[in-house]
């Protein structure tokens, strides 16, 4: 089979990296060792500068929202180009925690940007790459953001209001409603049933895959 880029993706608390895990213990069992993983924002130089102002801000100056995007969208064109094409030419499998399924989400249903133009960027840097498997884990705002805050200093995204975490997963639903490369995974349960879930829509999949002439 040829080499494919699969993406794990959710709001906070959702369980992306047990499943990021469970995804790779899959391609393993499968034959397929050669993995590369990646996050978003980050997993290049100039990529994981930008998650930290992401992330973080710059002292006391507030980001804008179209900073926000843009930063983005810079993160992502620097991934994509410098490290998931080139191992995708290599052969290597492509395991990547969020692509541009969270700006749609976060950006866009989040935080408000126009979808139109939101859209017409997205082309604009990465015109037709897309995920060949997006897994999107599906849970209540609430539930996430309380398994994050429990465990961690939260970041500048993961303090706004609970609002934004509603639109931004009404975002991901009306986005998988319509793609079919989306698969839709309920996260509420116990992390170790999510998992197989996981493993069991992942192994579909890839036999889906194989039959295909």
């Amino acid at each position: 089979m040829n080499s494919k880029f699969i993406v794990i993706e959710g709001l906070e608390g959702a369980g992306k990296s047990s499943a990021i895990g469970a995804v790779v213990d899959v391609l393993r069992q499968q034959g397929i060792r050669d993995v590369v993983l990646t996050r978003e924002p980050g997993s290049t130089p100039v990529a994981e500068v930008l998650r930290t102002l992401i992330k973080d801000g710059a002292g006391n100056e507030s980001v804008t929202n179209l900073a926000e995007l843009l930063m983005l969208y810079a993160a992502r064109v620097q991934l994509v180009e410098q490290v998931i094409k080139p191992a995708l030419a290599r052969g290597n499998w492509v395991v990547g925690d969020r692509h541009d399924l969270s700006t749609h989400a976060y950006q866009g249903a989040g935080r408000g940007i126009n979808a139109r133009f939101l859209q017409a960027l997205r082309e604009a840097v990465l015109g037709n790459f897309y995920p060949d498997l997006t897994l999107y884990l599906d849970i209540l705002p609430e539930d996430g953001l309380a398994r994050v805050r429990s465990r961690a200093q939260p970041d500048r995204i993961e303090v706004q209001p609970l609002a934004f975490f509603e639109r931004a997963r009404s975002g991901y639903q009306s986005r998988a409603a319509v793609d079919e490369r989306i698969v839709t995974i309920d996260a509420s349960p116990p992390l170790d049933v999510v998992t197989t879930v996981v493993r069991a829509r992942l192994m579909e999949w890839l036999r889906a895959q194989t039959e295909t002439p």
